[in-house]
């Protein structure tokens, strides 16, 4: 008996629905993926208010205006960029697999990660800070915290510096992030929150004026662009757009922006920094 019409048809359907699934595993774009094309891909953090934060679909902070600037320096308007979620544990790999074209997200600049990325910049120099209750002044800085509670997001050695170098019997606490570590601070769980000032900066601003910024940074953290290794050409254009944004005034407007409120001056010894690659402040 021959097969009918509908049963042919079926057969086919399955056929051209492997073949997609195969073509997939060549080109993404194929099956899928298509809208990205023509698109330049940025990694940012979603969860640091003021640096790099997904707020109702939309995304703000000052690496947010940062690689915006320089997507359009780049030749790309701002619907023409897709931004993607860039954990600290994920951004190598992100780079490596081609997920992305270039990461913008509090990135600090070190030997050992250039082994792996090639970095622009630096764009900007944090230092580690401490963040505090508005009333709160028996902490002045990193050697005042032994028996206070200090807050700090897993994975990160802030806290463990603290401890390791100013006040050996502070009680170190976790959190997944700093949001979180905010928050326990205001309901005084813990006493105070430590991580680069211009995340503090971003958390205090959207603290409304309840949290504040101890303002003694004790360390330099160089921030770089961070890009596939060995694409040095492309860093170098990413280089020109930030000495044109730190030349027109608009990386200064940045820092305004997003730590409104807040009592916060980046640190002008090290600030603005000048783009060489990568080279300045790498070893660490």
């Amino acid at each position: 008996m021959k097969p009918s019409f509908n049963h042919l048809s079926r057969i086919w359907r399955r056929v051209l629905a492997a073949f997609c699934a195969l073509a997939c595993v060549f080109t993404v774009a194929a099956c899928g993926s298509g809208n990205e094309a023509g698109k330049i891909r940025i990694g940012i953090k979603f969860d640091q208010p003021g640096v790099g934060f997904k707020k109702s679909g939309t995304y703000v902070g000052f690496d947010v205006d940062v690689a915006r600037y320089i997507a359009r320096k780049l030749g790309y308007s701002d619907d023409e960029i897709v931004w993607k979620e860039a954990p600290s544990k994920q951004r190598e790999a992100m780079l490596q697999n081609g997920d992305v074209d270039m990461i913008v997200a509090s990135y600090s600049i070190t030997d050992e990660r250039k082994k792996a990325v090639t970095f622009a910049g630096p764009y900007f120099v944090a230092g580690q800070d401490l963040m505090v209750r508005k009333d709160d002044h028996e902490i002045t800085g990193p050697d005042s915290l032994n028996g206070k509670r200090l807050c700090s997001v897993t994975g990160s050695t802030s806290a463990e510096v603290v401890k390791q170098k100013f006040s050996s019997k502070v009680q170190l606490m976790e959190q997944p992030g700093y949001a979180e570590c905010a928050t326990a601070l205001f309901s005084g769980i813990v006493d105070a929150v430590t991580t680069d000032d211009i995340i503090l900066a971003g958390l205090a601003s959207n603290a409304h004026g309840k949290l504040r910024l101890i303002g003694k940074p004790f360390t330099q953290e160089y921030y770089g662009v961070g890009v596939k290794k060995g694409n040095v050409k492309f860093a170098k254009k990413i280089d020109k757009a930030i000495a044109q944004m730190e030349k027109d005034g608009s990386w200064q407007r940045y820092i305004n922006d997003n730590t409104r409120g807040v009592k916060y001056k980046p640190n002008m010894k090290y600030n603005p920094p000048k783009p060489d690659l990568g080279e300045t402040g790498a070893a660490k």
